[in-house]
């Protein structure tokens, strides 16, 4: 009696032992991975719609890499190769916008070295902090969220190599160089950025420091940002109206590099930590840093290296960056 013979499948061999490939399996999980990879690329499109939610997934978009591996899991579960074959898509748009992160491009040497520090209004040990500080041996350091209190602490700690000094608010810079010029710049209702020049032996460095308004995830108001949003827009009006031929933007901007929020200032702007960094640079929560919200950022000045710093009292990290002239 002749049996049927089935067609072979990607379950049976086919003659010669070979075997078909069903293409048609998980097409779901394939269309859901290419269009993970694109929504990665096409970031900037995503509309912010309720309570600034495209600046929200912003905030963290590279932490969104995590999502690859269980994309890969149901590729598997499912044996589709289609679907496999996909997830080098997101793979590939990750690498492109987070790629040069991977790598250390810091070089030896620089001419100015500047730290920068949000030292915590409820830092138990602003001494300890301040001390810290000036270890790193940096020409300036600029803090943001000075208390009045930790503000005599740091006179005096820093006095003896620092003799150079303004504080505006809660933000303060001391400098080994020179200080002339030093004033408040208006980005909110109270003083939270300031302004002064440096007499470098190599020449005049303009000196911006800013805190930039705080953000809260409500859940009846969503991530609010327009007081940031609009401090930022100040912010870039000032610097942008600075005819300093060297002029370095540092501080806490409560925003991430990719967030839409502060494109326009950053984009005005060179990163230190992008073109010269170590890694990510995440500086918040000190405890275990998921996001660089506090930046180092320049004009005329080339970056050499930059990088995060050991955790003192405070919630955040202290930055460093070095420049060559």
């Amino acid at each position: 009696m002749t049996g049927e013979v089935s067609p072979p499948t990607e379950e049976s061999p086919a003659a010669g032992g070979s075997r078909t490939v069903d293409w048609g399996r998980g097409r779901w999980v394939a269309a859901l991975t290419a269009l993970y990879g694109a929504a990665l690329l096409a970031h900037p499109l995503l509309p912010d719609g309720t309570g600034q939610s495209g600046s929200l997934v912003e905030t963290f978009l590279p932490w969104s890499g995590l999502a690859v591996p269980f994309l890969l899991v149901l590729a598997l579960v499912r044996r589709s190769v289609l679907a496999l074959v996909a997830v080098a898509f997101p793979v590939l748009a990750w690498l492109v916008l987070f790629g040069g992160s991977l790598t250390d491009k810091r070089e030896a040497g620089g001419e100015l070295t500047v730290v920068s520090h949000n030292v915590g209004a409820d830092n138990a040990d602003p001494e300890g902090t301040a001390r810290r500080l000036a270890d790193t041996g940096a020409e300036v350091i600029a803090v943001q969220e000075l208390s009045p209190a930790a503000q005599e602490t740091f006179d005096r700690v820093l006095a003896p190599e620092y003799r150079h000094h303004t504080v505006q608010g809660g933000v303060g810079l001391w400098s080994t160089y020179g200080m002339s010029a030093a004033e408040p710049v208006d980005i909110m209702p109270w003083p939270r950025a300031l302004r002064a020049t440096l007499a470098t032996p190599k020449g005049p460095v303009t000196v911006y420091v800013a805190h930039l308004a705080s953000v809260r995830v409500t859940p009846g108001s969503g991530f609010t940002t327009g007081r940031r949003d609009a401090a930022a827009r100040l912010l870039k009006e000032a610097v942008d109206g600075d005819s300093s031929a060297r002029l370095l933007l540092v501080g806490d901007f409560n925003g991430t590099p990719d967030d839409r929020g502060l494109a326009p200032l950053l984009r005005t702007m060179v990163s230190a930590q992008a073109v010269a960094g170590d890694g990510f640079g995440f500086s918040w929560p000190a405890v275990f840093p998921v996001a660089r919200i506090d930046h180092v950022l320049a004009r005329g000045l080339r970056p050499v290296s930059a990088e995060t710093l050991p955790a003192t009292g405070s919630d955040h990290l202290p930055v460093s960056a070095s420049f060559a002239f």
